[in-house]
């Protein structure tokens, strides 16, 4: 393998080559009491059976295929089949309605759509509308009639490797985030930004063989496959655990003997409410191996992470900073080493730089805020078709992330403010227009703000201001029962009613909103 043609789908192979009957992959669904594994040669060979399949079908290198479907093993053998043809893969986030993947197939043009059956109704609702799809393959019991089963295509497929040559710097897949409008922007990430995540990550956390990373995140985002990419690039094996609980988390790490868990804030806080309360007790659990929990997608409360350490004390804690454009985290990182600096972000990643710089791109002096920018081997290729938007967020290599930030005096950073105004509920993104339009079709809604307020278990909720119509009535149980159509993360938990200030252009000025309501008794909180 020459160093051009080191692609995340040749980590694949030479697993299988050094490790063919270690175990790669652990499925757990507790809900059903199931579990299924595979070896690395097993998974290598699958993602080879899929990409002979896609490749007979005329999917050829540059070809875009949508890949939507929930955790699973498939998920990963689809996703390594399709990267193996040269087409890229496009994983959709399985909350998207319709409109949604209407639209990312209109900015794509996929030649074909990989989906599970959790997904046929929103894919037979449009499929209609999907001019340049092809062809359907389907992931799941009694096929649709427009598509073709996965299990079936796979039987009759053969294990070959694909003849496609492959290089460092061609492109892999598109991921769609939002901009500050909430539209979904796809972001174009190379072989060359996916073996940089494996690097980072690996260089962070020092995976061997002899981990087992717990793997819960959905695989479409970009957080939690790269950080599972730490242990891919050294045949350390995963176990992907559907659904959540604090007692299958504890359950998989105890029987798997896993030893790296990454968990949402409001994970690990469901975790200690259950130690707290004696509902679960660390001695009916093997944990002796669990060595490490990290976090990230959200700020970390230093109060949870001194918590855990109550009930593990022994363990190493780490929290990262990334973003999608920077092929998800690592690009700052705390450290293990550094726990006695919680609260902060950290230090530039492993070969990351990073700087903090006002408007004009100077570096501001240290203490004073400033935009968050990074450069390193991760950044993003492009905003897929959107010029102006790739040239006003990379400049001179900096990635400049829309993140206000300041450094202490010992170099470590924290976040002080988002430059756009997306809300992380749990997570998740939340882009308040996306509440207003929908809060605006209300009659009795005059205007509306949707901001995000500090939540210690979710990071942020979304919190909206409404002025009513004068004459008209509205109460929050109203607000909240109307909101009930929004996916559940985007749905206001908190209510307050009262004028929406606006500045003389029209926009609405938020930091004045939040300046108010910020440590105000909420007036309704859904439970």
């Amino acid at each position: 393998m020459g160093s051009l043609d080191i692609h995340i789908g040749e980590i694949l192979a030479r697993n299988a080559r050094m490790y063919p009957n270690g175990v790669a992959l652990i499925e757990r669904i507790p809900s059903e009491n199931k579990r299924r594994e595979i070896t690395w040669k097993q998974f290598d060979e699958g993602a080879n059976c899929f990409a002979n399949i896609l490749l007979k079908k005329g999917i050829k290198k540059g070809d875009k295929v949508i890949h939507l479907m929930m955790n699973s093993i498939d998920w990963l053998i689809a996703y390594f089949g399709i990267v193996r043809t040269g087409a890229w893969a496009v994983p959709l986030n399985f909350r998207f309605m319709e409109d949604d993947i209407k639209y990312c197939c209109g900015v794509t043009e996929p030649r074909c759509v990989v989906f599970g059956e959790e997904f046929i109704d929103r894919i037979g609702k449009i499929k209609e509308d999907l001019p340049t799809v092809k062809h359907y393959i389907f992931v799941g019991k009694e096929t649709p009639s427009y598509a073709e089963p996965y299990d079936r295509l796979m039987e009759k497929s053969t294990p070959t490797p694909p003849n496609i040559f492959i290089t460092y710097d061609d492109p892999c897949g598109l991921y769609f985030t939002s901009g500050t409008t909430g539209q979904p922007k796809p972001i174009l990430l190379t072989h060359k930004n996916m073996v940089c995540a494996c690097i980072t990550e690996n260089a962070h956390h020092y995976q061997t063989r002899r981990d087992n990373f717990i793997l819960i995140p959905p695989l479409y985002h970009t957080g939690a496959k790269m950080h599972w990419f730490g242990s891919f690039i050294v045949g350390g094996p995963a176990v992907i655990l559907k659904g959540f609980s604090p007692e299958w988390i504890l359950e998989a790490v105890s029987e798997e003997r896993g030893t790296i868990v990454w968990l949402l804030v409001p994970w690990a806080q469901d975790i200690l409410l259950k130690l707290d309360s004696g509902e679960m007790k660390l001695k009916e659990y093997h944990l002796s191996q669990f060595r490490l929990m990290h976090i990230g997608a959200q700020p970390v409360p230093p109060s949870l992470v001194k918590h855990w350490k109550e009930y593990f004390p022994k363990m190493a804690y780490d929290t990262d900073y990334g973003l999608s454009e920077s092929t998800g985290p690592g690009c700052v990182h705390l450290g293990i080493e550094n726990e006695h600096k919680v609260g902060a972000i950290g230090l530039a990643g492993f070969n990351w730089e990073t700087n903090i710089m006002d408007e004009e791109g100077n570096p501001v002096p240290q203490g004073e805020v400033g935009e968050l920018v990074v450069r390193g081997d991760g950044v993003m290729k492009e905003y897929y078709k959107n010029p102006e938007a790739t040239a006003k967020a990379i400049r001179n290599g900096w990635l400049f992330t829309g993140d206000m930030a300041k450094q202490d005096e010992d170099g470590f950073i924290f976040l002080v403010d988002r430059k756009k105004d997306l809300i992380i509920c749990g997570g998740e993104n939340v882009f308040p227009v996306e509440v207003e339009d929908f809060l605006h079709a209300h009659t009795s809604v005059k205007d509306v703000a949707a901001i995000g307020l500090p939540d210690e278990r979710l990071g942020e909720v979304v919190t909206v201001v409404i002025d009513p119509v004068p004459g008209k009535t509205l109460t929050e149980e109203e607000v909240l029962k109307f909101c009930e159509k929004l996916p559940k993360y985007k749905r206001p938990r908190k209510v307050f009613f009262g004028e929406v200030p606006r500045n003389p252009t029209g926009k609405i000025e938020k930091p004045k909103l939040r300046k108010k309501y910020i440590g105000m008794e909420e007036s309704f909180k859904i439970k």
